[in-house]
């Protein structure tokens, strides 16, 4: 069993997700209430709708992380899960994204529901020295 497929089968068990179809159309989503959470499109690579706040709040820590992916002006991140602590790290990640849709309502669900997935992340040459 991949890790996302362990990922995936641990947080369906959890009470405040659901499997709902993704709206990007690929692989399989968890949603909450208030919206898409996570999208697995791959044996290792999923989307993570944490939104603008939280991706604020801890930028520094998601760009550090080797398994985390940002797009500028995007409210996922994306993981790419290859050993345990990109496992332990998507967990912690998944109960922040939870808190945040739980926390402060979204007003622009249309807007979130873009994951990741065929969007291409463009790195300021400054920031590659």
């Amino acid at each position: 069993m991949t890790l996302a497929a362990r990922a995936f089968a641990q947080l369906a068990t959890w009470p405040d997700l659901t499997e709902v179809e993704p709206s990007c159309g690929t692989g399989r989503a968890l949603a909450a209430a208030h919206g898409e959470i996570a999208h697995f499109h791959s044996d290792q690579n999923l989307d993570l709708c944490l939104t603008a706040r939280v991706i604020r709040r801890f930028e520094e820590h998601l760009g550090a992380a080797t398994a985390v992916r940002m797009v500028p002006g995007s409210h996922w991140v994306t993981l790419r899960l290859e050993v345990v602590a990109d496992f332990d790290l998507l967990m912690t990640l998944v109960s922040l994204a939870l808190r945040a849709h739980q926390s402060w309502p979204l007003p622009d669900h249309q807007h979130l529901a873009r994951c990741n997935d065929q969007r291409v992340a463009v790195v300021a040459r400054q920031s590659l020295r």
